[in-house]
């Protein structure tokens, strides 16, 4: 699998409060996401947003494999 590196600063901002986040990997990104689409759409809503993004791969899909281009 491809190592990926995140370097970001994400500000968010909703009625009831503000959150600041600095992901450095994809899966932090994810968790992130996540907490946001739940707080946004509800659980249910957002558990059937991120289903439609897991249909586009197969069940044993592995990664992308590490071309060592950098």
């Amino acid at each position: 699998m491809t190592t990926v590196n995140i370097s970001a600063d994400i500000k968010a901002h909703w009625p009831q409060g503000h959150s600041s986040y600095s992901p450095g990997s994809p899966e932090e990104l994810a968790l992130i996401s996540i907490d946001l689409l739940v707080k946004a759409l509800g659980t249910q809503a957002a558990q059937s947003f991120i289903a439609q993004l897991f249909e586009k791969y197969p069940d044993d899909f592995k990664g992308t494999p590490d071309s060592g281009n950098e």
